[in-house]
């Protein structure tokens, strides 16, 4: 597994050769995962199966009981990822900003995300 390493905007890095990709990691896998949240369904026009259903599942009201599972769904079928360790969501009435973090156990160790900042 191999991605390119992004910078605090989520931009790709560049200029330090092989020091700009994470290569078969922890870190690789967990942003695989992150890139796959932040993606949403039917967004993507080579498949669009890929990505999360926030329409569906997350936005709006009466999600309660589906956005953790559609959220833990996504995490499990990245590649490269064996379990979910840890995993705790929190929704901020004040700001409806909907924080998940997760502790995964990948294919090269444990590592975790968390789509906060």
């Amino acid at each position: 597994m191999r991605y390119r390493t992004l910078d605090a905007n989520n931009d790709y890095t560049f200029g330090q050769n092989g020091a700009n990709f994470l290569i078969n990691s922890p870190a690789a896998v967990g942003q695989a995962v992150l890139t796959r949240l932040k993606l949403m369904a039917g967004e993507w026009f080579l498949d669009q199966t890929a990505g999360v259903p926030y329409g569906t599942k997350i936005l709006g009201t009466g999600t309660e009981n589906t956005r953790d599972l559609a959220y833990q769904t996504t995490i499990l079928q990245t590649q490269g990822v064996r379990a979910i360790v840890d995993y705790a969501s929190y929704l901020n009435p004040t700001t409806r900003a909907f924080v998940v973090a997760a502790t995964i156990n990948t294919i090269y160790g444990i590592t975790t995300i968390s789509t906060g900042s």
